[in-house]
């Protein structure tokens, strides 16, 4: 694995003024990100993992800190830059597949890339997870792991240089999502993307280069895995 920090954040912070009370989301996270790192970001709701993500991904800004991405300062960005990172180096994968539901699988991936600069045809992004013979099914025609399989295709489909997937799995059984994790662990081994998962499933943690332990707001701890499992191996 490359010791390249895609991403290098300090002290970010992130609250949220409430009338006269002040929620913190984030209280000073540090924390960095390898090119062809698979992270895992464990904790329980409300730990801070899913802010965290949007800030990486510049979805969301930090209220104090620093987020470096190749050089690159997120935190510092105009609305246009940000936008514009967000269409060239980032992909996202959220809980919920946000497919349009009039388009094919096919489709659904090829809005993406004819906005990229350097994309694979969606045919082949849709192999790559394991859905090729569903190209041209629609998503009412495909089950909740395959409709998942296709966000994943549509975010990769640009090749990104960081895969950020948040809850990838919430909402679908084990078996399914096993085939989920399969389809990330995957992309995130033959494109070497930068892939951070967030997980509140302990069992998930065994399929991360590295596991970073979120809570109240903050790193708890982290642990390295000399060797990381197929998803398929993982006790569910």
């Amino acid at each position: 694995m490359s010791l390249e920090a895609v991403f290098s954040a300090r002290a970010v912070t992130k609250f949220y003024d409430m009338g006269e009370v002040r929620v913190h989301a984030l209280r000073g996270v540090d924390i960095e990100l390898y090119a062809g790192e698979m992270m895992v970001l464990l904790g329980p709701s409300g730990s801070g993992k899913s802010t965290l993500l949007n800030i990486l991904g510049g979805l969301d800004r930090a209220s104090d800190g620093t987020v470096i991405y190749r050089g690159f300062d997120i935190t510092q960005a105009k609305d246009k830059e940000l936008t514009q990172y967000r269409r060239s180096h980032v992909g996202f994968v959220f809980q919920f597949y946000n497919l349009i539901p009039s388009l094919t699988a096919l489709e659904n991936v090829a809005a993406v890339t004819e906005i990229a600069a350097n994309p694979m045809k969606p045919a082949e992004a849709l192999d790559l997870v394991g859905l090729g013979d569903r190209m041209h099914h629609f998503p009412s025609q495909l089950s909740g792991g395959q409709q998942q399989r296709v966000a994943i295709a549509r975010a990769i489909a640009k090749r990104p240089s960081v895969l950020l997937c948040d809850e990838p799995t919430g909402a679908l059984d084990s078996e399914t999502g096993i085939v989920v994790l399969e389809a990330i662990d995957k992309v995130n081994r033959e494109l070497g993307a930068a892939t951070a998962v967030i997980t509140h499933n302990a069992d998930i943690a065994g399929m991360a280069d590295r596991v970073v332990h979120m809570s109240n707001g903050n790193v708890s701890h982290v642990e390295r895995n000399e060797h990381r499992r197929n998803p398929r191996d993982l006790h569910w």
